[in-house]
């Protein structure tokens, strides 16, 4: 489960070096230079509302712009730090020419407006990430990595083109604006096949339970392209969920079976966290988690929070996997299991003020959990992940009790202000080009689900989970990767 690296050329000429480095070097100016653009065209789309597209082929809208200035800076710093980490591998052209591939493919994915260019920049994603996976190719764990991860994409894609191909055959309608336009009147049939593959397809690819396999088996990639998958690839099913949003909205029950999916997950990727022993581990379990919110609050209906969410999740991921090696290097031996102190009355009190205050700081600044409906759950995992924040800062902290409690409402009040402040602008941005908010009524379920999750997700946080020691078991069995990728004979590692 530890990080691959790459294969040394021993004994290479000067000029081949040479020649083998000059392709990443003009492949990382050239991802700089598309971030650059797309900046450019975010800011003319933020002034000027303008758009541009080839009708029935791609539309560069709110959605698109966003996503390209966020995808072309994640590439760009994994490009970057690829240069150096990278140095020495026999393959170094070869990475390079995927990575860059892998960027422009997620950038016609997500500026796709035809279903059919969809599907198929979805399927090229997932054949050029599974290759990231089994970059090591001289390793039979690597390989069974690539294989396993291979098998999973392949099912996403055949579940995506089952979705695109039954609207055209149904309906006629190939784009997005032409599904948009006929789907309410899609027979019930068609339309619960469409939506539970979208929703199938959406879990696979963001690694929700029980899809996370493969996401826990893909360890033998390259720490960059660790950092690729984790900060971009897994938020495909969000992007999926809001380009198709016209589809999953029809029927509020489905709705909630989103969220409910999305908070199943949620609880067992936090739970599975608990049981990993290695650093690579923790972060695909957090990520699990992470992509399950994304999932609940595109469920809810809040389809801009849900983008908002997998951009500041990238920006966390692509930091935690390039930042790894130094976490690893200053650690020491945690006889506690790495568990977070138990907190006084007055540390407890804190956390909670501080956890609803940030609940509130979210609902004013963006109107949502001010009303009766789906809001009023948004704003409680706000609420919810603010709680979690602020007890491991407090719980933590090498200052005095006092520093401790003052300064972290210092700290995530502000967080949550810029957090609920960028949720607002990419609502805006997003807001005339695809469905950025749709909220429901809340019901009877609702409740149900919120109350079950936040009690759950309390005792979690609390380790009363800890007391059941066959529980512990089970989560060692299903937090467990393929046998086949794991690398156990540690001699095998020096050799790269």
């Amino acid at each position: 489960m530890s990080d691959t690296h790459p294969t040394r050329t021993v004994g290479a000429l000067p000029d081949a070096a040479s020649e083998s480095t000059r392709a990443p070097v003009w492949l990382t100016r050239l991802v700089w230079l598309l971030w650059a653009a797309s900046l450019g065209v975010l800011g003319v789309h933020a002034l000027t509302g303008a758009t541009w597209a080839v009708p029935g082929v791609v539309a560069v809208d709110g959605l698109t712009v966003v996503m390209w200035a966020a995808v072309t800076f994640f590439s760009g710093i994994v490009h970057s730090y690829s240069r150096r980490y990278m140095a020495g591998s026999e393959r170094l052209r070869s990475f390079f020419a995927r990575i860059s591939a892998f960027t422009l493919v997620v950038m016609v994915l997500v500026a796709a407006a035809n279903t059919a260019l969809f599907a198929l920049a979805w399927l090229a994603m997932g054949l050029l990430m599974a290759d990231l996976v089994g970059y090591a190719r001289d390793w039979p764990q690597a390989r069974a990595a690539a294989s396993l991860s291979r098998r999973y994409f392949l099912a996403s894609s055949a579940l995506v083109g089952v979705a695109a191909a039954t609207l055209w055959t149904t309906t006629g309608a190939s784009t997005f604006s032409g599904v948009a336009a006929v789907v309410d009147s899609l027979p019930t049939t068609v339309w619960l096949v469409v939506a539970g593959s979208l929703l199938l397809a959406a879990m696979i690819q963001s690694a929700l339970v029980p899809f996370h396999g493969w996401l826990l088996s893909s360890m033998t990639a390259p720490t960059p392209a660790s950092a690729l998958m984790h900060a971009g690839f897994v938020n495909a099913g969000g992007i999926l969920l809001v380009r198709f949003a016209p589809v999953v909205t029809v029927e509020a029950r489905f709705m909630l079976l989103i969220v409910a999916v999305g908070a199943a997950s949620a609880l067992v990727g936090k739970l599975l966290r608990t049981v990993q022993t290695d650093v690579k581990g923790r972060l695909g379990c957090s990520t699990i988690g992470q992509m399950s919110f994304m999932l609940m609050q595109a469920g809810l209906g809040f389809f801009a929070a849900a983008i908002t969410h997998l951009i500041l999740h990238g920006f966390y991921k692509a930091y935690e996997f390039l930042s790894n090696g130094s976490d690893v290097s200053r650690t020491t031996p945690d006889h506690g299991h790495g568990e977070t102190p138990s907190l006084t009355a007055v540390g407890a009190l804190a956390t909670g003020v501080t956890a609803v205050a940030g609940g509130a700081v979210f609902a004013r600044l963006t109107g949502e959990g001010l009303h009766a409906d789906s809001g009023l759950l948004l704003a409680g995992l706000v609420v919810l992940t603010t709680l979690h924040a602020a007890r491991q800062a407090i719980g933590h902290a090498g200052v005095s009790p006092a520093v401790r409690y003052g300064a972290v409402a210092l700290v995530f009040l502000p967080a949550i202000a810029v957090y609920g402040l960028v949720y607002a602008a990419i609502g805006d941005l997003m807001a005339g080009s695809v469905i950025a908010a749709a909220p429901t009524d809340l019901t009877a379920v609702h409740a149900a689900v919120a109350l079950a999750f936040a009690a759950i997700y309390l005792a979690i946080e609390t380790g009363v989970y800890r007391r059941s020691t066959r529980l512990y078991v089970a989560l060692r069995t299903v937090a467990r990767p393929d046998g086949r990728t794991v690398l156990t004979n540690t001699e095998a590692y020096d050799e790269y």
